[in-house]
This record gives C-alpha cells, structure tokens and sequence, in this order.
C-alpha cells in the first residue's frame, strides 16, 4: 500500500533512513518487510505517523511552549520529575488531533481493516521516538504500547496516550542521562496488525549472549499469551540457546539450551470494557510445558541471525507467534546496546591499593579481590539464610552449595585444598576464594567487614575492613601465539560462555560430573530403574524434575548432551575434550536416587570410580546414557569438535571393556571423526604407555591424581598440603617418561591439573620436556600463556 497523506507512511515504503521521520522502532520494521521477506522474515502489516504529525499536534494545542517550561523548571530543580512529568502527559492528552492529522490515520486504519476483511481490525499500537534505538543509546521500553486496539476512538486515544507517553518519568530521566534536548525528539505512532499471541506465545529473543557478550548464539525468551510479561518482566519464560554457526547445517538441530520457566500468568484478549488486555493464571500444564517446538525455536533463531546480518549487529528482537493460524512473526527488532558495547579484548586484572590487617590466610583460589560482609554457614541447611553479595564463610562445600556460592562476593572454607570442591567451583564461578584456613568458622564473626585478597600469589590472605583496590584491563590483542596449545579447564556450561574472550586453543577437561550433579542432580541408574526404586520421596523428586520429557532416561541424555553441546559452542570449531563422568561412590551416592545403587566404601578415592564403572552391572546402564548424550551432542546437535576422554582406567583390558560397551552404543574410533583420550594418571598408564597408546588417540595428564598416587597423599588434605607438591622430582620424573613413550607411539599428551596455573617453574619444565598441550583454570591463561611464549614454548 502506499500512503496519501503526509502524516502517514506504511511500513513497507520505510528504511532505515527514515528514523528522523518515524523514529526507529518503525523504521526498522519497515526495513524489514522490505530487505528480509525474500528471506522469509515476517512481518505483520501497517503503517506509522510521521514526526510532523506529533510537531503539528503540539502547536495545534499551543503546549510546545508549556512543555518547555515545565522542563525548564524540572533543570532549576524547581519542579520534581514527578510532577514534571505528570503535567506535561495531561496537556498532551486533554489536547486534540488536527483534523487533517486525524483523517489520515483514520484513513489508514480503514484501509489496514479492508487488508485484513475485518470491520475493526485489532491493532497494537506503539510509541517510536525519532532518537530512539541509537546502537549507543536505546529507548527501548521508555514509552507506552497498547495492544489488542479496535475502532475509530479506540485507535485515535491510543495515539493520544502515545504521544503523552514520550514524557513518562523513566523517558525524562533517560533522555537527561544520554544527553537528549527533549525538544528535539519527536514520537511516531505505529499501528501494527496484532499477532493472536494471546492464543499462543510471545516473547524476546537477542542475537547474542546478554550476560557474556558470546556472539554466537542466540537467547529466546517465550511466555504463554501477549509479549508484555517477557518484556516487562512479570513472569519466568522458558529460555532457549540455539548455535548460529551450525544453523545453515539442515541434519542438525543445534539447540543448545532448554530451561523451563513457570509462567505463571498470561495477557490475553478481555472480552470489552474499557481494558483491552487482562492477565489470568496459566494452567499446570502450560507451566509445564515449553511454549515454541524445537522447529519453531529453530526457525525463529535462524531469522534472528539473519536479522543481525543485515544490520551488521547483535540485535535485541521481539516474536510472536499466531494461535489462529500457526505462523511465526517478528514484532519488533532494535540493536542490542549493552554487551555489544563493551571491548571484547579486555578483561580484568586485581590489585590492593591500601595495606590492611590480615586475619588469616590460607590457599587462594582465583586471581581477585572483594569487599563485604562475613556470613558463616555451618551447614547446608541453613543456605536459604544466604544473604546476597555477602563473604561466604563455612567449613566446606559439596554440590549442595553451589546456589549461594553462585551469590556471594567471595568464599572461605576452613578444610580442602587447591582441588577441592569449593576450589573447584570458586574457579568456575569466577568468584575468589580462600580455603584451608583451619579455623576461619571460629575467627570470623556474622556482619564482620572483611576483604579476601587472592591477588597475591599462591596464599591468600583475609584483612579486617574493607580495603580499596583496583580493578585493571588486560588487552588480549597483545596475546603472544605459542607452540605449546593453550587450553581451558571448565565445569559448567555457563562458565564456558564465561570465558569464550580467552585466546585458547580448545577446552582440554571439560567435567561432565558437574553437569550430572547440577543441571541433571539424578543418578542415571534411578532413571533407567525408576519402577525399582523403594524411597516414594525419592520417586516423587524424579517425577518432578522429569515433566515433560517422553521417558526418564531421555531426561538424562537430552539435558547432559545440551550441557556438552553448549559447553562445545563456546569454542567450536576447536577441540573440546569431554571427560567421562569421575565421581566417587560417595559422590554418586548423594545424586537422587543414587544410595540405592552405590557401595559404601572405605577409600572412594581409590575405589570403584572411572572405567571400572563402566562395563559393570553396577552402571553399565548409566554408561550406556553418557555415550547417548556423547552421540547425540555430536550427530544430532552438530558439535562434531566433542572429544570423549576416559578418566581412571587402570589397565589395558580395562581400555578394551570399554571401548566394547562403547560399540555396543554406536560409539566408536574414527566413526565420524570420534576421537577418545584417556586420563593419565595413575602409574599403570605411565608404565604401560605404549599399549594405551595403541588403543587411544591422546593422554591427558591428571596431574592431581597421579601427584597423590605417586606420593601417597591425600589431595584433600588440609594438614598434608604443603607435601603435595606436583614439582616433586618423583612426579616430574614420570610426567616426562610419558611425554616421551607418547611421542614415540605419535600420540599426543596434554596436562589438565592445576600446577602450571600455579607455578611458573612447572609450566616451563612442561614445555621443556615437549608437552603438546596444557590445560588451564580460565583464570591462569594470559598470564601463563604469556610466560610460555618467554620460554620457547612459542
């Protein structure tokens, strides 16, 4: 269609070029209906009010000059915002529309009801401001929508409360801390034909990841019913996480992410009255259920990235979908204006900038620095008093504590050493924790002020007060290439979006353990033998955690393969070894379900863990759901850069029972470019090199592991700490002697434990004796990178 008045433009005559005259909310939906529909992006039909209209407005009603003043006297803090803003909103909407201003939308209106064969064609109605989604500045959510709109006065009192919404309190305030003369920014109405979302869903989705700046996925937000909720924030959506690289791959469905939100509420239709739109109660099956198909999350993201190549950006977008006829629409699409802002080569450096009072000290974990309040727990009980932001002080952690300790500023543990759990997690999470204390539950008082400093080397050290510090950029542009490939520890799949900047070289140990024990929390063998398990509670927590998936084991597979799956993604094309599960029967044991189907043991260090697991009774089952979830990330999801890795395997028949109930899962060497490694770390694998070489395509050295076996110390010692020293000769003895068998059997070996974070004498022994690779905590990376590079490993 085509406009015949001045006042009017329909969306299809509009550009990108045409923000000065419809503000960019609606000259991006035009550019759309233009640039993409060959692409298949669909957009819902209608048109705008240009920028003259709302100027012609103001000076019909003669209130441009009282909107100034009352602006004026908000500047000389003679009149709150408050009031400011409530006084301008009603001169705007006690004025009325030009005649000639009136006619054309009105016209429209007509000619959008006649497209549509409709006597009152139901319309959402949108405030764009012509400065409005700058990529440095967006106004998104300043001003008013108005949805499910139908008739003459209907329309023309939306666009009324449009106009007056350019002066709600948030857009005042925002257009005074960008630095926007108010007077200089106009409003365009949009009158868009509704999407009967109401009857389906709707939602958000960005072109991006919006908490790491990760470029190469795309979040969509969905909720049952009309779009507001997502926006607004009234309710928890389903989220999803698809892979834009593998989207073009048509045997691939690369969705990396599914996370059930409640959805408590949905806006819908009212049926008259003065209130077009009402929030009800979903039902318990809407809560429980996904709103979009993977074919639909699919199509929806493929137009997402399709939207930001056009305009050459990460994009913030809002979707619905049609409950009436099914199809999938784009409401509206602006750019993303907080990560893609920021520098992607920088990162964070610590530094004390005051000398306090140490309290104590112990190990530190991390390279960081932070302030705040004490709050000892004791037990895992009592976690839901955790305050937010506070030191988290308490003896020791397990997977239970993972909740809070994703909320606290820092951590102390009394008990545990550098591999501990809260260690472990600490790394993981980013946060700076200081463990093996010894007493710091008994030194430490509830509200007490304190800074841990982990920016100190290998102790850290506790100081009363809260000290200042500074917080410093590294550049990664001046990243050195090195000989020796860098690699990165990681656990979680969020922490590996966490830390996509690094200049790695693929993932060397991802630990599948951590997402059985905090995505899954299931044993695998209470979901394969679910009809015998004898605890009803137990039985009742499975049944919670597993609505809507077809079977229990499915649960399993499909949630650990899209936890690899996005752990893969923050690094494909490159390597991503994936370590098989490696709990301890007291580990295993703690997951639901799990002390049905676990011994006890004395020693679970040295117990039934690792390989020997796998082709037994005892587990050959759940085994089998670990090779599903390996196949599915790699051939359903498309992450063909997954490799499997074996950890504990203590003899060569051992490897061979393995790979045989492997096969048995269609799991095999070179099938698809399939490649297993094994963990090496205990004697045997030393010893006996070659064999293990003849049957694996790489070693990993678990250097914890084979310090401890090697010297016969508990890694978790506290009291032992200071003996466990990877720098041993004895361990460096047999570190090299494997490097070298490898070599001579054309087999590659990594390192995967902590040491070469730690120090820089171990890294440049490791790179002396011609280690392939080394494998880092995300937070040793620039700084041992760059010390490799200075000792030839570059």
């Amino acid at each position: 269609m085509e406009s015949k008045s001045k006042y009017i433009r329909w969306l299809e005559e509009l550009s990108n070029d045409d923000v000065p005259l419809v503000g960019g909310k609606n000259a991006s939906l035009g550019e759309m209906i233009r640039e993409l529909k060959d692409e298949g992006v669909r957009v819902p039909s209608g048109f705008a009010t240009v920028a003259e209209a709302y100027w012609d407005f103001l000076e019909a009603n003669d209130i441009k000059d009282k909107i100034s003043s009352h602006l004026e006297e908000l500047e000389k803090e003679n009149q709150s915002l408050e009031k400011t803003g409530k006084s301008i909103r009603r001169l705007i909407r006690r004025g009325n529309f030009p005649d000639e201003v009136a006619s054309a939308i009105l016209d429209s209106y007509k000619q959008l009801c006649e497209k549509y064969d409709s006597d009152e064609v139901d319309v959402a109605v949108r405030s764009s401001a012509t400065a409005e989604d700058l990529p440095e500045a967006s106004f998104a959510g300043q001003q008013e929508t108005f949805l499910n709109v139908t008739g003459d006065d209907e329309l023309m009192e939306a666009c009324r409360k449009c106009y007056a919404s350019l002066f709600t309190d948030r857009a005042i305030s925002y257009r005074e801390e960008k630095g926007f003369d108010h007077m200089n920014v106009a409003l365009s109405v949009g009158v868009q034909k509704m999407v009967r979302s109401d009857k389906a869903g709707s939602g958000v989705m960005f072109s991006l990841d919006t908490e790491t700046g990760f470029r190469d996925v795309v979040v969509i937000n969905a909720a049952w019913g009309l779009g507001e909720n997502v926006v607004q924030g009234s309710v928890i959506p389903d989220e999803y996480l698809v892979f834009k690289p593998l989207l073009d791959k048509e045997n691939f469905k690369p969705i990396v992410d599914k996370v059930l939100g409640d959805k408590k509420k949905k806006m819908i239709y009212t049926g008259g009255g003065s209130q077009t739109v009402k929030n009800v109660n979903t039902s318990r099956r809407e809560q429980n259920s996904f709103v979009l198909e993977d074919d639909e999350i699919l199509q929806f993201a493929r137009w997402a990235y399709v939207i930001e190549k056009h305009y050459d950006k990460p994009m913030d977008i809002e979707w619905a979908k049609d409950g009436e006829s099914g199809e999938l629409f784009i409401i509206q699409a602006r750019p993303e204006t907080v990560q893609s802002q920021k520098e992607a080569s920088e990162m964070k450096r610590y530094k004390l900038k005051e000398d306090g009072e140490k309290i104590l000290e112990g190990l530190a974990i991390g390279q960081a620095i932070a302030a705040g309040k004490v709050q000892v727990i004791k037990s895992a009980d009592n976690i839901e008093s955790f305050e937010d932001d506070s030191i988290l002080v308490t003896g020791m952690t397990d997977p239970d504590w993972v909740p809070i300790m994703k909320k606290a500023a820092g951590i102390i543990t009394d008990h545990g050493g550098r591999t501990s759990h809260a260690a472990i997690v600490s790394r993981e999470l980013g946060i700076p924790a200081i463990v093996g204390t010894g007493n710091a539950t008994s030194v430490l008082k509830g509200d007490q002020e304190i800074t841990i400093s982990c920016a100190e080397g290998d102790k850290g050290f506790i100081y009363e007060g809260i000290l200042y510090f500074d917080e410093s950029d590294i550049n990664l542009q001046d990243m050195p290439e090195t000989k020796t490939e860098i690699m990165m520890n990681i656990a979680s799949p969020d922490g590996a979006f966490r830390w996509w900047r690094l200049p790695t070289d693929g993932i060397g140990l991802a630990r599948m353990e951590f997402i059985i024990n905090n995505i899954i929390k299931i044993h695998p063998m209470a979901l394969v033998r679910f009809d015998d398990l004898d605890d009803r509670e137990v039985k009742n927590q499975i049944e919670d955690l597993t609505q809507g998936y077809k079977d229990k084991p499915t649960y399993f597979v499909e949630q650990l393969s899209q936890g690899i799956a996005k752990i893969a993604a923050s690094q494909y094309p490159k390597p991503v070894i994936v370590r098989m599960s490696d709990f301890k029967t007291n580990e295993y044991a703690n997951l639901i379900g799990g002390k049905q189907f676990e011994p006890e043991e004395d020693n679970p260090m040295l117990g039934f863990r690792g390989a020997s697991r796998y082709y037994s009774d005892r587990y050959r089952e759940g085994f089998s759901l670990e090779c599903q979830a390996i196949k599915r990330a790699r051939e359903e999801l498309g992450f063909d850069n997954v490799v499997m890795m074996i950890p504990f395997c203590r003899t060569i028949e051992e490897a061979d029972r393995v790979f045989e109930v492997m096969s048995e899962n269609n799991l095999k060497r070179d099938d698809s470019g399939l490649q297993v490694y094994m963990m090496s770390e205990i004697p045997s694998n030393i010893v006996l090199a070659e064999e293990f070489a003849s049957r694996f395509d790489g070693f990993s050295i678990g250097s914890n592991d084979l310090t401890q076996l090697i010297l016969g110390i508990d890694r978790d010692s506290a009291e032992l700490s200071e003996l466990f020293d990877e720098r041993n000769e004895a361990v460096k003895k047999v570190i090299k002697e494997l490097i070298e068998n490898s070599h001579n059997s054309n087999t590659k070996v990594g390192i995967c434990g902590q040491a070469p974070s730690d120090y820089p004498e171990f890294a440049e022994f490791l790179v002396k004796a011609g280690i392939d690779s080394i494998s880092l905590n995300p937070d040793s990376i620039v700084d041992v990178k760059r010390r490799i590079a200075e000792l030839g490993g570059g």
